[in-house]
């Protein structure tokens, strides 16, 4: 998905599933001598939180500059996260579907013979 496919409706829908995403990820931590699983912390490194708190935002100002951070952070993610997060919202490509999947609005191909 390019950044220009983006508004601040699915900007938002996209930046809630990339916090759940990257929340999902767990650290092993020794904490007084046990292993403990710590939850990831890299979308409040990523400014996540704020970055939806703008797209929420009431002024139009503050929402654009929150759709203006989601797409400067979206390249800069690895394409595997972005794949979860385009499957976590129900986005797809069609061009990827096979003929037999509902979702493909593809013709069928014509033999020039």
């Amino acid at each position: 998905m390019d950044n220009e496919e983006f508004t601040v409706e699915t900007a938002l829908e996209a930046a809630s599933a990339l916090h759940r995403v990257l929340a999902a990820r767990t650290h092993r931590r020794k904490v007084m001598g046990q292993d403990v699983l710590v939850p990831g912390q890299l979308g409040e490194a990523l400014h996540l939180p704020q970055i939806i708190r703008r797209l929420q935002g009431k002024q139009a100002r503050q929402r654009d500059q929150g759709l203006e951070d989601f797409q400067d952070l979206w390249p800069t993610l690895s394409p595997a996260t972005r794949d979860k997060v385009l499957n976590d919202i129900g986005w797809y490509d069609p061009k990827s579907l096979d003929w037999d999947d509902k979702r493909s609005n593809r013709r069928p191909v014509i033999d020039p013979d």
